[in-house]
């Protein structure tokens, strides 16, 4: 079986890859290999046309691959709760918690994760478009053969 890592720098697939490469699935019988496929858009792609057998990545990116879930289900979590950090320049002074400090500024985030961002400002009771807080891609960090987590960093 094949299984499908979107990302090998981040811990969002960790154990996934974790258990492939230290032969979990091999003590319960089954003979799987990893192999990265990057973006997870990409990855759900290739579960959807047969090229892999699973996708350890984010059930979101589901979405981009299996229009309202049809053709796909999730199995089991690789992680609860949003693992993403919110990481501000140190100089801007602001204190942890502190969304209002939010307004005005440019985030960057990852392909899909700022649809999580978006979401969770707006539970807070910060909606980003009233509030002038502008979600978007990290410079330079799009493209097929480009790093996320690497150029962010």
């Amino acid at each position: 079986m094949k299984l499908a890592i979107p990302d090998l720098i981040s811990n969002s697939y960790f154990p996934a890859l974790a258990a492939a490469e230290l032969e979990f699935f091999e003590r319960e019988g089954l003979d799987v290999s990893a192999e990265l496929i990057f973006p997870v858009d990409r990855a759900y792609e290739a579960l959807r046309d047969g090229a892999i057998d699973f996708v350890g990545g984010a059930a979101h990116g589901a979405l981009a691959a299996f229009t309202e879930w049809r053709g796909v289900k999730l199995l089991g979590a690789l992680a609860q709760g949003m693992y993403w950090f919110l990481v501000m320049r140190k100089e801007l002074g602001i204190a942890r918690g502190d969304l209002a400090a939010l307004k005005g500024r440019r985030i960057g985030a990852a392909p899909w994760v700022e649809m999580g961002l978006r979401g969770l400002l707006t539970a807070a009771g910060l909606d980003p478009r009233p509030h002038d807080i502008r979600i978007g891609p990290v410079p330079g960090a799009t493209g097929s053969s480009v790093n996320f987590g690497l150029t962010a960093a």
